[in-house]
């Protein structure tokens, strides 16, 4: 006869084995980049690269022996990630850390003066750095601009424009940004950007912290910003691509999610959610694949082209490239 606790442990364990077979199974669907060129001699740009996906994708450009630049808020955060990648990877490429705040357009001005400076061309802008904030923060860039709006996108949006330069000498180039398939839970109001009645609404308590409008709408901001320049960037050389990594296990929604949370999302967790390596794969094949050249504009999750549910609109396309022109312009909100 099984003894009572030989019963009682085989439970959960079978559990978790079996919770381990469906989550290896589901992974062999999660792409994986299988190019694996030498990139010596090019530059690639990764902002947000010390930690979470955005160290991942150096890595797998490092280990590719590629040049590239850490442009990262903290620059101490920025060189202990490159001490630790060089310990790993001795004979990589070479890493060089820099600062680059994306809520403060004087920082980024700076930023591009020292890169035009030092480098003469760019083959390949990754826009991967992010923020997540409870809209109740009310957290703001240092123009003033509704945090989400001001970082994840005028902040990329500005740095692009400024690099178009170092891009178009380096053509054959890309740029690669990345957002997420949460664009399409998004609801842009032309009329309010910076958010300013959803953002009294969840000061009030009527809005949960996980429904973040600001972050989807940035994110849906991001997918228009990439369809525009690609537009804009044809028949330059330039190829645009936009990406969603996936459900990730990272530090970007450390602010919204408890740890009472992860609890009770941990059976979804650990079949759905990727680490912060394999939501990096996607971004890595958009930068270094040779096989979807020429292909500019396209979306790409899981290392395969995405068709987003969202219904895109072009006059809202032109309609929020020209307002982020007069917002980087004027420096100051509508």
């Amino acid at each position: 006869m099984v003894p009572a606790q030989a019963i009682y442990a085989a439970v959960p364990i079978s559990v978790l084995i079996a919770i381990g077979f469906i989550r290896k199974w589901r992974s062999r669907k999660w792409g994986k980049c299988l190019t694996d060129t030498c990139l010596r001699g090019k530059t690639y740009l990764v902002t947000g690269a010390n930690s979470g996906i955005g160290l991942e994708t150096a890595k797998a450009l490092v280990r590719r022996k590629a040049r590239v630049i850490f442009a990262c808020r903290d620059i101490a955060k920025a060189k202990q990630a490159i001490n630790d990648i060089r310990k790993e990877q001795p004979t990589g490429g070479e890493m060089i850390p820099m600062q680059l705040d994306l809520s403060s357009f004087e920082s980024i001005e700076s930023f591009v003066e020292v890169i035009k400076t030092g480098f003469h061309k760019i083959d390949v802008l990754i826009n991967n750095a992010g923020v997540v904030v409870p809209l109740s923060c009310d957290e703001k860039t240092k123009e003033g601009f509704e945090i989400h709006l001001g970082v994840n996108h005028l902040g990329h949006f500005y740095l692009t424009n400024l690099l178009l330069d170092q891009l178009k000498r380096a053509a054959p180039s890309r740029v690669v940004v990345v957002s997420s398939t949460l664009h399409e839970r998004a609801q842009i109001d032309f009329n309010d950007l910076n958010l300013r009645g959803e953002i009294e609404r969840a000061k009030k308590g009527q809005v949960k912290a996980r429904h973040n409008l600001g972050y989807s709408n940035s994110k849906l901001m991001n997918v228009y910003f990439a369809r525009a320049l690609a537009d804009k960037l044809r028949d330059t050389g330039v190829d645009v691509y936009t990406c969603c990594p996936g459900f990730c296990y990272t530090n970007l929604f450390r602010l919204s999610v408890k740890w009472y949370h992860y609890l009770l999302m941990l059976p979804v967790a650990l079949m759905y959610m990727k680490s912060a390596k394999q939501g990096s794969e996607t971004i890595v094949y958009c930068a270094t694949d040779y096989g979807i050249e020429g292909q500019t504009g396209k979306f790409y999750r899981d290392c395969v082209e995405y068709d987003s549910k969202f219904p895109f609109k072009k006059e809202e396309e032109i309609k929020l490239w020209n307002i982020s022109e007069e917002l980087v312009k004027a420096r100051k909100p509508l």
